[in-house]
């Protein structure tokens, strides 16, 4: 299958390897073109993978047979838009990122749009990427013309398993937001591990009630008692992990939290619902973003 990956941090090298070692035509899609990109990864599926794959091809890109995003949830729709016209309208599109909201900001009627949400875990230093804990990859149709695209869910596992097709993936994205919605700014508010936050469990009571509301309000069937336990059990299992968002504020990087907090209390003000812990803690990491010394305060929303 002839795919273009747009978005080359450490997951999307991650997925390009374990394609490429499927034999699949891949390539990368770097916002600043480069006709070649190297990829260095310590693990895909126990093996070292170091090779030289095409970048930045305009053919290969109109092509495409499936086109994967891993993008920071901002960067989607200035990366994606500009390529409308450029992908066949029969070339599934894959979103993988944190958050929601981005297919709000999408110019595409006709293309067959999936969503999805994975736990692998990968970083990355001086270009190499370090491959540190398997996962499980969620996904899913999020418009009619995808609908019978689940076989794509089959060749991902073929390439980097544990993935699943979901029916109903909106409830998986609105479960990995609840999740997001408390680890990330919480991690960022007191600057810990994951593991921490186990010593602020009040608070993550209070998050969590507020996000069960607007869960219930979205038609999704949960119970807070169930969703509280998802969230303390991810914190549990994650204990070690710094959250993206705190390396994000770390590292002085705009942060994703207008599409995880951010987007919760758009859905809650549509319904009516008050959620102010969850303001209280968006309004925080934003002045922290906007107090970078080196971070402008003009860049788009």
């Amino acid at each position: 299958m002839k795919i273009t990956l747009i978005g080359c941090g450490s997951i999307g090298k991650l997925w390009l390897a374990a394609l490429h070692q499927q034999q699949h035509e891949v390539q990368g899609w770097l916002r600043l073109p480069k006709e070649e990109l190297s990829l260095y990864i310590n693990n895909v599926n126990g093996d070292t993978f170091n090779q030289v794959i095409a970048s930045n091809d305009l053919a290969h890109l109109k092509a495409s047979q499936l086109i994967i995003v891993c993008l920071k949830a901002w960067q989607v729709s200035a990366a994606l838009n500009p390529l409308s016209d450029l992908i066949a309208t029969d070339c599934p599109i894959l979103l993988l990122h944190n958050g929601m909201g981005t297919l709000d900001e999408l110019q595409f009627n006709q293309h067959p749009l999936l969503a999805g949400t994975t736990t692998h875990a990968a970083w990355q230093d001086n270009h190499q990427v370090f491959h540190v804990a398997q996962g499980i990859t969620h996904i899913g149709a999020v418009n009619q013309p995808a609908q019978n695209y689940s076989y794509i869910a089959d060749i991902l596992h073929q390439a980097l398993p544990d993935v699943a097709w979901h029916n109903q993936i909106i409830t998986t994205c609105w479960q990995k937001l609840a999740v997001n919605c408390v680890i990330n700014p919480l991690t960022v508010l007191y600057d810990c591990h994951n593991g921490e936050l186990l010593n602020y469990s009040d608070q993550i009571q209070l998050l969590t009630h507020e996000i069960y509301q607007v869960m219930v309000a979205e038609g999704l069937y949960t119970e807070e008692q169930s969703l509280s336990h998802h969230i303390n059990r991810v914190i549990t299992d994650t204990h070690q992990n710094f959250s993206s968002m705190l390396q994000d504020v770390r590292n002085q990087r705009r942060t994703e939290i207008d599409y995880i907090t951010g987007y919760l209390l758009k859905r809650a003000r549509l319904y009516g619902i008050n959620t102010p812990e969850n303001d209280r803690i968006y309004h925080l990491i934003k002045y922290r973003e906007q107090h970078y010394d080196s971070f402008g305060t003009g860049l788009s929303g």
